[in-house]
C-alpha cells in the first residue's frame, strides 16, 4: 500500500522572534505536517530557528532542508542534533546535503571541493553522526530512538547511494545544478529525466529491510484557471521547453486547485512521492491543496 501524504513548507525568509514564530503557527493552522528550515548564508540559522518553532507550534515536525554538510563538522553537529532533538521535545528530522553553492563557502572562508570530495565528506558526516548518536554513552542524548530520522537530499549516482544505504527518507530536488554556476543556479529535470533518477534510485534501494519515504521539492504551486498564462514567464528561463513540457515540469504545479490536487496524485502513481515540500512563498497557495489531499 502506498503512503499516506505529508507535506512540509520551507521557510527561507528571516524574520524577527515574534513574526517567526507567526509564521511557524500560520504553517500550523494551514495543516502542514512538517516546518523545514534551509541551511545557507543569508538565511535563517537552522536549529535556533527549529526550537524556536517547537515553542511556537504543537503538532508539526521540524526539520533541516537541507543542512550543507560542507559546513559542519560531525562532531559539532551531533551535538547541535542530540540538543535540538531534545529541545523541540522529539520532533526534529535531520536533512543533509553535500552543498552546491560555491560562492557560499568563498565567503564563509571553507573549501568547496569536488563533487566527489564534496560527497566524500556528507558519507563521513552521515556515518560519525550515527556512530556518535547510536552511542548509549554519547551526551547530550538525542530523544528519538533508535535515532532522529534521517533525510538526504541529491540526484546523482554516489549520492542516491548513499540515500539508499542511509536515509529514511529519500529527497528529490527535480533540478540539477547549472555546469560553471559558482551561485546555485538550477536547472529542472524533464519528466522523463526524474523518471531514470528515481528508478536509479530504487535500483540501489533494492535490499533495504524498510523502503524509504520519498520527496520531491516543488519550486512554485501557481493556482490559476490559465495554466498555459501562468507559465509563459519561465519560457525565458528555460528556452529549451515549450510550454507543454514547463507544465510537465514535476517541480512545478499549475492549474486550478483540482487540477493541482490530481497532479499531486499523479506524481504518487508516477515516481512515489508521499512527502511534498513547497517553499515559503507557496505556503498559502498549496493549503487548500492539502486539505484536498488529506487522508488520501
Amino acid at each position: 500500500m502506498s503512503r499516506p501524504f505529508r507535506f512540509g513548507v520551507n521557510l527561507v525568509s528571516p524574520a524577527p522572534d515574534e513574526e517567526w514564530r507567526a509564521k511557524c503557527r500560520r504553517a500550523e493552522e494551514l495543516g502542514y505536517d512538517v516546518i523545514l528550515v534551509p541551511d545557507h548564508l543569508g538565511m535563517t540559522a537552522p536549529f535556533p530557528a527549529l526550537v524556536a518553532a517547537a515553542e511556537a507550534t504543537e503538532r508539526p515536525r521540524l526539520g533541516t532542508f537541507v543542512l550543507n554538510a560542507g559546513f559542519w563538522n560531525p562532531a559539532l553537529l551531533a551535538r547541535e542534533v542530540a540538543t535540538t532533538d531534545a529541545l523541540t521535545g522529539g520532533r526534529l528530522e535531520l536533512g543533509l546535503g553535500t552543498g552546491y553553492v560555491q560562492a557560499e563557502h568563498e565567503t564563509a572562508g571553507l573549501p568547496f571541493g569536488s563533487p566527489r570530495e564534496r560527497v566524500d565528506h556528507l558519507r563521513r558526516t552521515v556515518e560519525e553522526l550515527e556512530r556518535l548518536l547510536g552511542s548509549p554513552e554519547y551526551r547530550p542524548q538525542p530523544v528519538q530512538r533508535p535515532r532522529v530520522p534521517l533525510l538526504i537530499g541529491g540526484n546523482g549516482d554516489r549520492m542516491l547511494r548513499l540515500t539508499a544505504e542511509h536515509a529514511d527518507i529519500a529527497a528529490f530536488t527535480g533540478a540539477r545544478t547549472v555546469p560553471g554556476s559558482t551561485t546555485g543556479q538550477l536547472a529542472p529535470l524533464t519528466a522523463g529525466e526524474l523518471d531514470e533518477r528515481v528508478a536509479r534510485y530504487r535500483e540501489l534501494a533494492a535490499d533495504r529491510a524498510q523502503d524509504a519515504e520519498l520527496n520531491l521539492l516543488v519550486q512554485q504551486v501557481l493556482v490559476t484557471e490559465d495554466r498555459e498564462a501562468a507559465v509563459r514567464p519561465f519560457l525565458d528561463v528555460v528556452p529549451h521547453l515549450t510550454a507543454a513540457q514547463v507544465l510537465e515540469l514535476p517541480i512545478l504545479l499549475a492549474g486550478t486547485v483540482e487540477e493541482i490536487t490530481a497532479q499531486v496524485r499523479a506524481l504518487r502513481e508516477r515516481y512515489g512521492f508521499t512527502y511534498l515540500t513547497v517553499l515559503e512563498p507557496s505556503m498559502e497557495a498549496f493549503a487548500p491543496v492539502m486539505a484536498a489531499l488529506r487522508d488520501a
